[in-house]
């Protein structure tokens, strides 16, 4: 938490001189001494001859202090500082680096909040007719801050309240609003988040209202940003003391033990604080309390010292400038010609490109970039890319920026390639890309971000998905083809127990008719036409599971089910050929992710080209020879041989090929589609030319598919 100075130095002997530091005492004085007083040390140490100590001030003791001429620097928050500059001619020199987690900020807001367990108040609206507690009248982020924005919503502080009050510290606010005291308070940022990391609070009993988000600010906020805390002179301390002071703090290390015990980073040069003065204008607050009646004239008089000296520092940039762009000329040209061919390069390709720095944030993005994210570059330049267009996985569930190869690109300084990943258009939608990411270094071979080149898949994937779908409706012809080839063999075989089951319900008719019969032969008789049920059944179920849609999704299955199923419809043809069926089928087989019924369909199709086959055999035995077994770790394989004529060497080349075939009644689909539904399944359809005694097909499916 930022705490303001006030640097208050006695008049002494030049010999022995007792610099005064006097710190704004928002927080306590005890907590003050203690944060700043090895500033105090640091300072005494760094400038010889002179003895800092810490002077502890509330904040109505600032302006009397000043004007009494008792101070000879001052560092309070930038509200104050401007009526002081307004009024004494204070003038900055430095300005505080605020530290959180170890990261340096030099700006800050305020945030306005309330118990999370109060139901009425969510909106700056709502805090109409409430109790209300800032920090002090002049606390910039302590309640001026909280006030524009009040009065930007309609409510006016002093008017629409319930009440007002003012804490004089920010602890005793945020204490207030827990226990109860009050409706609502504000103090500046980052306050809530000290005191959570002390354990004096827990931040998730607050409820922040007018929630902002500000790139690259970590901290609950409710107002807009504006500059930390200046360290000042006024108009009568010398210049030379002044200059010495300034050095020793802008040469502070960060991780100094006084910065650290101040928690605070350091100290940089002066920031720009119109936005402070617009504040106060708008609010018509002190010093513009009575803006429109301050003339030329009092301007040039209360500032004749200061325009006289930003005149000469003015003529002082204009000679450094020129200097400077003489120098530079030459290499300002070959910059501008590199950076417009590199343009003209990026621009020109139809892929999007954009880099990213060591912070996640864009640093270019090209015309492919926007069409097809519909962000422009300005809009993505600065800001961090992967909450605008890598925040959610498909599914919804948020990507964390520590998983994104982006950023892992440039953390482990290694290339990376994503085939299937989606981004996140300006109006909401998500598209697939497929993307790389590579680094980029500097002149020393140092990383300083990555750059990403992805190209939208849309069209693609629609392309794959169709001819997915072709695929799966074009098995599911084939395999209607196929069973309107086999209905003979298959009705010829559902009429067997049909009839069997007739004949044995007209026998235990008789039987129970005579009462001649014992039970056990009538039990006999009906369990037979019950195993007769069974068998005419289980080909009914395998014929509806065989030519229904399949499901898109997987399932674990054993493949000598498979085989086995695909027995029970190819024996009506078995028989009808004289064909001896061997199965040789791996009982260790583990179980694996697929289609069963595509699966199915390819066994079927190689059983039944065997069987076909086979019929051009007028002598000797004919058989058909399934096998299954695991070949190692790495798949399955499913092995279907016959032992009849083989294939002719016209078709052997282009036996997958659609439409090719050997039979004078077929369409040349089924080994196309069977060679289709292995690949898609990640394996390969084979078939043996090295086999003399017939024809032998191999296919397997990878066991990295199984679970």
């Amino acid at each position: 938490m930022p705490v303001v100075l006030l640097l208050l130095l006695s008049p002494l002997s030049y010999a022995d001189e007792e610099v005064r530091i006097g710190v704004l005492s928002h927080r306590g004085d005890v907590v003050t001494r203690a944060m700043w007083g090895p500033t105090a040390d640091y300072l005494s140490a760094i400038i010889p001859g002179h003895h800092f100590t810490i002077h502890p001030l509330k904040f109505d003791e600032v302006n009397p202090v000043v004007d009494a001429g008792k101070v000879d620097f001052v560092l309070v928050n930038p509200g104050i500082y401007v009526n002081l500059e307004v009024k004494y001619r204070v003038s900055r020199i430095a300005t505080l680096y605020n530290r959180r987690n170890n990261v340096p900020y030099k700006i800050f807001g305020g945030v306005i909040f309330t118990r999370k367990d109060h139901p009425e108040i969510n909106t700056l609206e709502d805090l109409r007719g409430h109790s209300f507690m800032a920090v002090y009248s002049t606390s910039l982020g302590g309640f001026q801050m909280a006030m524009r924005e009040m009065l930007a919503s309609g409510i006016d502080p002093y008017r629409d309240l319930k009440s007002l009050e003012f804490g004089g510290i920010h602890d005793l606010v945020v204490m207030s609003v827990l226990h109860g005291d009050v409706d609502v308070g504000t103090v500046r940022t980052d306050i809530l988040e000290r005191m959570a990391s002390a354990g004096t609070i827990d931040i998730d009993d607050f409820h922040i209202i007018n929630p902002r988000q500000e790139p690259e600010f970590p901290f609950a906020l409710s107002t807009r940003l504006y500059p930390e805390w200046p360290f000042s002179k006024v108009a009568h301390t010398a210049d030379s003391l002044a200059q010495e002071v300034a050095v020793a703090l802008l040469q502070m290390p960060h991780d100094h033990h006084a910065a650290l015990a101040g928690k605070y980073a350091g100290w940089t040069i002066p920031l720009d604080y119109q936005p402070v003065h617009e504040l106060f204008r708008e609010l018509k607050l002190p010093p513009y309390q009575d803006l429109g009646k301050f003339t030329l004239s009092d301007a040039i008089e209360r500032y004749r010292i200061w325009l006289f000296g930003g005149l000469l520092v003015l003529l002082f940039m204009v000679f450094m400038t020129l200097w400077v762009m003489r120098l530079n000329k030459a290499l300002h040209s070959a910059k501008t010609r590199l950076e417009q061919q590199h343009e003209l390069i990026v621009d020109s390709v139809a892929d999007g490109i954009y880099g990213v720095d060591l912070r996640g944030r864009s640093t270019f993005f090209n015309k492919a970039a926007e069409r097809i994210t519909g962000w422009s570059a300005r809009e993505v330049i600065g800001l961090n890319q992967h909450e605008i267009l890598h925040h959610t996985h498909a599914d919804g569930s948020p990507h964390w920026a520590e998983e994104c190869p982006v950023y892992q690109t440039f953390r482990d300084n290694k290339a990376r390639y994503i085939s299937d990943d989606v981004f996140w258009r300006k109006d909401g939608t998500s598209f697939p890309v497929e993307y790389s990411s590579t680094p980029i270094w500097d002149e020393n071979g140092k990383t300083v971000g990555s750059v990403v080149v992805f190209r939208d898949t849309t069209r693609r994937k629609k392309a794959e998905e169709d001819a997915r779908q072709h695929q799966i409706e074009l098995a599911r012809v084939g395999r209607l083809s196929t069973l309107g080839e086999m209905a003979s063999g298959i009705a010829h075989e559902l009429n067997q127990p049909l009839t069997a089951i007739s004949t044995n319900a007209q026998a235990s008719i008789r039987l129970l008719e005579s009462n001649s019969s014992s039970l056990d032969v009538c039990v006999d008789v009906m369990e037979r036409i019950a195993a007769q049920a069974d068998r005419a059944g289980e080909i009914i179920r395998q014929l509806r599971r065989f030519v229904r849609k399949e499901p898109l999704e997987r399932s674990e299955v054993d493949v000598n089910d498979l085989v086995n199923a695909v027995v029970v419809l190819i024996r009506p043809e078995i028989r009808r050929a004289s064909v001896v069926l061997e199965l040789d089928l791996d009982r260790d087989l583990p179980r694996i992710s697929v289609q069963p019924i595509q699966i199915e369909q390819v066994i079927l199709n190689l059983a039944r080209n065997a069987i076909e086959s086979l019929l051009e055999n007028q002598k000797g035995e004919r058989k058909l020879s399934i096998r299954t077994h695991r070949v190692g770790s790495e798949r399955i394989e499913v092995l279907v041989r016959d032992n009849g004529p083989g294939i002719r060497p016209d078709v052997a080349d282009t036996l997958f090929d659609p439409f090719v075939t050997s039979k004078s009644q077929g369409m040349g689909l089924g080994l196309s589609i069977s060679h289709g539904i292995i690949g898609a399944h990640g394996g390969k359809l084979v078939v043996n030319p090295s086999y003399r005694e017939g024809a032998e097909f191999t296919f397997y499916l990878p066991l990295a598919e199984a679970s």
